[in-house]
């Protein structure tokens, strides 16, 4: 049985405004801008908004969604699954970028191994460059503002100076 995406997108906008009213109710710690309270709020925030695009069926194409395949009788059947000898090893992409990151990060620095990362997933996931090089760029940068920033996480430097 396959739940609506109107059930799914309100079963997690209400969790992510239980765990965003749990972190607004946590006291913050005297004299930290940032406490234990910021992150399930940011989290539960998220989750809400994430909810609220399923629900609303934002970035969501209507159209079929499975790819049908004529048959000689003029009925149709979905198309067969992707095959190919390279499909397979899509499932070992997570474990070899978690690798990948654990030794370059140090060397290479977040920013530049973050943005790897990005423009190899994405593009693994049938992302066009032209996508995945902006996201690729873009994204490390937002990570390092929020965690390096805001949460005051240390993030390795690498070979970028970091004035910023």
């Amino acid at each position: 049985m396959r739940l609506p995406d109107s059930v799914t997108g309100s079963f997690l906008v209400v969790l992510g405004a239980a765990a965003a009213y749990g972190g607004y109710i946590l006291p913050p710690v005297p004299g930290q801008p940032v406490g234990p309270n910021v992150f399930p709020l940011v989290i539960g925030t998220g989750l809400a908004l994430c909810g609220l695009a399923i629900v609303f069926g934002i970035g969501h194409s209507f159209e079929e969604e499975e790819e049908l395949v004529p048959l000689e009788d003029g009925q149709a059947a979905a198309a067969p699954p992707p095959q190919g000898r390279l499909y397979g090893l899509r499932a070992l992409l997570p474990p070899a970028l978690l690798l990948f990151y654990v030794f370059a990060a140090d060397r290479l620095g977040f920013i530049i191994t973050a943005a790897i990362m990005v423009y190899v997933t994405s593009t693994a996931l049938g992302a066009k460059w032209k996508l995945a090089l902006p996201l690729a760029a873009l994204s490390p940068f937002a990570i390092h503002l929020i965690f390096g920033k805001l949460l005051r996480v240390p993030l390795p430097a690498g070979l970028l100076p970091t004035p910023w």
